[in-house]
């Protein structure tokens, strides 16, 4: 067992600026990323486990510490252009498109590699998935390594992916060199793939940098990739992450419960659409709730803002934090969905608190899956292996 150094950045978590104090611990996880260690550090997306990207022993240390089949290729996060360059063939233009347009950001872009980046990277692929993250600690961290930081999500391969440093703990310490502790993720799911490699761009994975901004920013169509509709063959080669194993998954079953949804609400006739929708949704959510707590089993509900009343009786207290416990069922608000952005901050965070309170079943109510809550609906699907009611 390792002995897990955790770096925190007590100013940078106070005030988003990195101070004196916080600048040498990132010089000290830097050195440990240049050696060939692994260092987990926060991202705007999720915390993500780092190792020297052009390092063979280190790209197999992150699959081993996770438990990743190597099949699973990595990402390479940079913190500037000019690093991008040695580890492509080329830059096509519509990379250069997107870049001056998304990054820093949360938007991974794949093209076809150049020699220096190993296979073990890649997980054997002839391309190689690049990023430049927004957060300044995992800026600062890659530029002071002075290295291409290859980076999946700091968790155990399978596992709701981490959000704060506390989760990386859970899953990693002792199986890594060191943690840097910036505080709590900002967008709360894995940022965008888009593969650059071909002739037309395609989506891989959706992410906070949606299909529509894509095109508007390229200004022609993006296809999406077969496997964000259905689960992946078992004999295909994924060519970004999270598209062909279990992903983002708690301990317990899941099950997501979807209905019809509606642009807006903009006049009574729309409302009343979005009104009974919701109301499908409920009820069907309380119809399982019942039926597996009459199984014995305890259940854990994520619901929304907007139908969290709906689950008491009328005239009932409501709880003010949005969580709900009873011997059988815990109830937990997500977010808003007027804000997709609360239920993507929340989600891996509630998934995570359910295998903390040894929940046997969980019902999720989906979401509109178009813009951000395609990314959010993609995670939930892979989190519930694609088991799906729709109502």
């Amino acid at each position: 067992m390792l002995n897990t150094t955790v770096f925190e950045l007590s100013d940078y978590k106070k005030t988003g600026e990195i101070s004196f104090s916080d600048e040498e611990k990132l010089i000290e996880a830097a050195g440990i990323l240049r050696e060939g260690g692994l260092v987990a550090f926060p991202t705007e997306t999720v915390y993500g486990l780092g190792g020297n990207g052009l390092l063979k022993e280190a790209s197999k240390n992150i699959y081993a510490a996770k438990g990743r089949p190597s099949d699973n290729p990595l990402i390479v996060h940079v913190a500037d252009m000019e690093s991008v360059e040695p580890l492509v063939k080329e830059i096509p233009p519509m990379a250069r498109i997107l870049a001056e347009k998304f990054w820093p950001g949360p938007l991974t872009m794949i093209m076809e590699k150049s020699p220096r980046v190993p296979y073990e990277t890649t997980g054997g692929l002839e391309t190689v998935a690049v990023r430049m993250p927004s957060d300044k600690a995992a800026l600062e961290l890659i530029r002071l390594s002075g290295v291409p930081v290859a980076a999946p999500s700091a968790n155990t391969s399978g596992r709701p992916s981490p959000t704060t440093a506390f989760h990386v703990k859970e899953d990693l310490f002792g199986k890594i060199d060191a943690i840097v502790d910036g505080g709590a993720t900002g967008i709360g799911v894995e940022s965008t793939i888009v593969d650059l490699s071909g002739e037309e761009p395609v989506l891989l994975r959706p992410g906070a940098i949606t299909k529509e901004m894509l095109e508007a920013a390229l200004n022609e169509a993006v296809d999406v990739d077969p496997a964000l509709e259905k689960p992946m063959e078992k004999d295909v080669h994924p060519k970004a992450p999270g598209m062909k194993y279990r992903h983002y998954a708690p301990k317990a079953p899941m099950v997501i419960v979807q209905g019809d949804f509606y642009e807006g609400a903009d006049g009574i006739e729309d409302g009343l659409r979005v009104y009974e929708e919701l109301m499908k949704i409920v009820d069907t959510v309380k119809a399982l709730v019942s039926e597996n707590a009459a199984e014995g089993k305890r259940v854990g509900v994520i619901c929304s803002d907007e139908t969290w009343e709906y689950y008491f009786e009328r005239g009932a207290v409501l709880p003010k934090e949005k969580v709900y416990r009873t011997e059988t069922v815990e109830l937990r608000s997500i977010g808003s969905r007027k804000d997709e952005k609360s239920i993507a901050h929340n989600l891996y965070s509630v998934l995570r608190d359910f295998d903390d309170e040894d929940i046997d079943y969980i019902i999720a109510e989906g979401v509109d899956p178009r813009k951000l809550g395609y990314a959010i609906m993609n995670r939930m699907q892979k989190a519930a292996g694609w088991h799906i009611i729709r109502v």
